[in-house]
């Protein structure tokens, strides 16, 4: 019988429905890849990246949020324009001046506020004024600010220096640094793909294939995000969108690396091009969703966080991950059966001899190698060998010790320049550090005197504030002798503004309002104003950052276990035992905390890092254990499959040789997707982008390579416990 007539036989398919499943699978992931590239655009419109939003609806500071737009017109975050002399001379009544008529073309801004009157500072070297920002002008808040930068800059006076700072300024850097997160990050991300796929692969057309598979994935995850971001369903912030962007070309190429080989060992075994993609498609597509099927687990694990944040990512980069599989699962083999083996020319794929009875001849494993002399090294000293990576991996992990988790200054979110930051330090230099942004106290009317006078007696508060439409500035300073009255002597003091029999008072702090101690102050503050009145509520921007905080810790404590659970029932599943999937939990975990480790001395002694946001941890926990545990199905599942045919030692061996090249390939991949994030100039990408990629080299090159081989190796068929396999294997 010849191929003609074998094909046929073989597949129980008809012609023309092999001719025409690919090419419809192929046309419409084309128009997927049309439709969603469109979207790319309208992600700037649906993101958001202000932190109260992030917040859970029960934190103190987001109900004080809530209640502070009742006693203005509109939500406006802060802008401070501050002025300081060169030489530390006062300003004069000129430049007061000056300074003043600046603030008139600022308030002239659209979405720009009432702006606060000139304020100079005590010893007279500089001075401020507030601007109101609506955060829902058009453009953004981002757009506001810049124009205020433009008309402060053009109007720049002699021997002074100015920036605008404030939440607002920070929130314009934020903006600006999440910029080239379209262009500049994508474009990284893919010449290292495809660099690689070129090394790898060394054909012309197969790299082409991988990516467009990529590619396609991800122009349909940004559509379907997009589509629901619209719609209110999910919320997208600009670090979101980054690890989306990433996730997806790099799990989706993986994915397609598995693929491909699982192909090319068909196309050498089986005599046609549809019986190949068959058989590929029937060994590979099990690890292959499995391996999806841990990372989407981990990241709906996210829905259980407090964080909005947190919330957000587990379902956004979900569907990145359900488009990667699809694409790999259905346009890669449709390509691949297109292409056949001119995908990959000019390499030459050796023609599959059949035996007599028509049955396709096991290809011959390498003698020589990397590979076969690795599964040498496991085969005479399994027990040294994973002994040793265990406490490699242990002494990695004891730099976990220096890591500083628990929070950073909003100020060090941007890495490099960032006018709001050196704004903040003219700022702390001649004003209270809180100047600008205090901290906000919403509580009953009949209480407005005791409650300032708590303030007032809690170490860190400069001054006490009332907001009251009688006065000009919006606000009126108490003391303890009262509210402050505005013109000569005898003129009534104002009265405070009063909603639903609430008053808002506004405490500035001594302290910068994203540093520890004005957080600190700020607990204090909670806990005195509680004696007062049980509705006494502090918010603001250092509330804000607190509770953030306090919300990051919680989700570390609740989500890590939930994962590590969930993966280990899917890894039970997949490979029908309970010893192997522990044993391979227990290696991953371990990668982590070595990755964690490394991670933590070269933030502080390379980068000089200020510290880590307590969701690094947490972030790099959800990637690291999912992917890495990738890799480790990938082999594992192909182990098993080995040790059914010829025995659980020999199994190892041949899974670690059959699959050495392909697994190494897809962590470089990942590993150089997730470099990419270090490309923006924020300091949350930067961190998780080295532990991810340093982990998952680890998982790579030490885990999956030496460690895991060698301890099933050493175990023999008891690590397929309590399966048929552990009784019936050698």
């Amino acid at each position: 019988m010849n191929d003609a007539e074998l094909r046929p036989v073989r597949s129980g398919v008809p012609r023309w429905l092999r001719v025409l499943l690919p090419a419809v699978l192929i046309l419409l992931w084309t128009a997927a890849f049309g439709i969603g590239g469109a979207s790319f655009g309208a992600i700037s419109e649906v993101q958001t990246n202000d932190q109260t939003q992030f917040l859970p609806a029960s934190a103190e500071a987001t109900e004080v949020q809530s209640l502070q737009e009742d006693f203005r017109a509109g939500d406006e975050v802060p802008a401070i324009v501050v002025y300081a002399s060169d030489d530390g001379a006062k300003l004069d009544a000129s430049a007061l001046a000056e300074i003043d008529d600046v603030r008139g073309l600022v308030a002239g801004v659209d979405g720009a506020g009432e702006t606060s009157p000139v304020i100079p500072s005590e010893d007279g070297a500089a001075a401020q004024f507030v601007v109101p920002v609506d955060s829902g002008a058009e453009g953004g808040v981002d757009e506001v600010v810049g124009e205020v930068r433009e008309l402060v800059a053009e109007h720049q006076l002699d021997g002074v220096t100015s920036a605008v700072t404030g939440p607002a300024g920070f929130t314009a850097d934020l903006v600006a640094a999440f910029a080239g997160i379209d262009g500049l990050l994508l474009a990284v991300a893919l010449a290292a793909v495809f660099v690689i796929l070129v090394i790898v692969y060394r054909s012309l057309l197969l790299p082409f294939i991988v990516l467009f598979t990529s590619l396609s994935a991800l122009c349909a995850s940004v559509f379907a995000v997009v589509s629901l971001a619209r719609s209110g369903a999910l919320l997208l912030s600009g670090q979101t969108q980054g690890i989306l962007f990433i996730l997806v070309i790099g799990a989706a190429t993986d994915y397609a690396l598995l693929y491909t080989a699982r192909y090319r060992e068909a196309l050498e075994s089986e005599p046609g091009k549809w019986a190949a993609t068959m058989t590929a498609l029937r060994r590979a597509w099990e690890p292959i969703v499995a391996s999806g099927g841990t990372v989407i687990a981990g990241l709906l694990i996210l829905l259980f966080s407090e964080l909005n944040s947190n919330k957000a990512l587990g379902p956004v980069a979900a569907i990145g991950i359900v488009a990667a599989l699809l694409a790999a699962l259905t346009l890669l083999p449709a390509l691949l059966l297109w292409a056949g083996r001119a995908a990959f020319w000019p390499r030459k794929l050796h023609r599959p001899d059949a035996s007599a009875d028509g049955a396709a001849a096991e290809p011959e494993l390498p003698a020589t190698g990397l590979w076969a002399s690795l599964a040498r090294l496991v085969s005479r000293r399994p027990r040294l060998v994973w002994v040793l990576s265990v406490l490699l991996l242990a002494g990695m992990s004891l730099g976990l010790a220096r890591l500083d988790a628990d929070g950073v200054p909003s100020s060090e979110f941007v890495l490099g320049q960032s006018e709001a930051r050196d704004g903040q330090a003219l700022l702390a230099e001649h004003f209270p550090g809180g100047s600008g942004a205090p901290a906000a106290i919403v509580g009953p009317e009949d209480e407005l005197q005791a409650m300032a006078d708590t303030a007032l007696a809690t170490d860190g508060v400069a001054s006490v504030a009332v907001v009251s439409a009688d006065s000009p500035s919006g606000t009126a300073p108490v003391t303890a002798d009262g509210i402050g009255a505005f013109g000569p002597p005898g003129t009534p003091a104002p009265e405070p503004t009063v909603v639903d029999g609430r008053v808002l008072l506004q405490a500035t702090l001594d302290d910068a309002p994203d540093s520890a101690a004005a957080e600190q102050t700020v607990r204090e503050l909670r806990d005195a104003l509680d004696a007062v009145s049980a509705d006494a509520l502090v918010g603001g921007p250092t509330a804000v950052a607190l509770d953030t905080n306090d919300a990051a810790i919680a989700d570390r404590t609740l989500i890590i276990p939930l994962v590590l659970a969930a993966i280990l029932l899917i890894l039970m599943l997949l490979l029908r035992a309970i010893v192997a999937p522990l044993l391979l939990i227990a290696s991953v975990v371990l990668s982590y905390t070595a990755a964690l480790g490394v991670s933590a001395w070269v933030f502080e002694g390379i980068f000089h890092f200020p510290g880590a946001d307590p969701s690094v941890p947490l972030f790099g926990f959800v990637f690291l254990v999912a992917l890495g545990v990738d890799y480790n199905i990938f082999l594992m599942t192909r182990v098993r499959e080995e040790s059914l045919r010829f025995g659980a030692r020999e199994g190892v061996l041949r899974g670690l040789r059959l699959t050495g090249g392909v697994i190494t390939s897809a962590g470089l991949v990942l590993a150089a997707t997730f470099a990419a994030l270090g490309v923006l100039p924020i300091l949350f990408l930067a961190q998780i982008s080295f532990i991810v990629a340093f982990g998952v080299l680890l998982d790579t090159f030490l885990v999956r390579t030496l460690l895991v081989p060698a301890l099933a190796y050493d175990l023999g068929r008891s690590i397929w416990w309590p399966s048929k396999l552990a009784r019936g294997a050698r």
